[in-house]
């Protein structure tokens, strides 16, 4: 179970994110932090990202990775398709 309220966890997931963003900018990418619920990450890749077929290896195992070694081992990240429209329906 998560420690952290999900308010409390968006000023310390973006930091971490922005540590990452190089990697993705480096390609041509890089994403939109959409928000926090239940623990979970969202945020929507975009440029080279968007459609790529590595982005799910690159979310899981290089963003994830680094969300879990600075915040928590059980936060999780899930790229959403649909951006803001389909963060504003969960």
């Amino acid at each position: 179970m998560m420690p952290f309220s999900d308010e409390e966890l968006i000023n310390p997931v973006k930091k971490s994110l922005e540590k990452s963003l190089p990697i993705l900018e480096r390609d041509g990418g890089g994403l939109e932090f959409l928000g926090v619920k239940n623990g979970i990450v969202y945020v929507h890749l975009i440029g080279a990202c968007k459609g790529c077929a590595s982005s799910g290896i690159t979310l899981k195992y290089s963003l994830e990775r680094q969300l879990k070694i600075d915040i928590h081992p059980e936060i999780s990240i899930v790229n959403l398709e649909g951006g803001e429209q389909e963060f504003a329906r969960l």
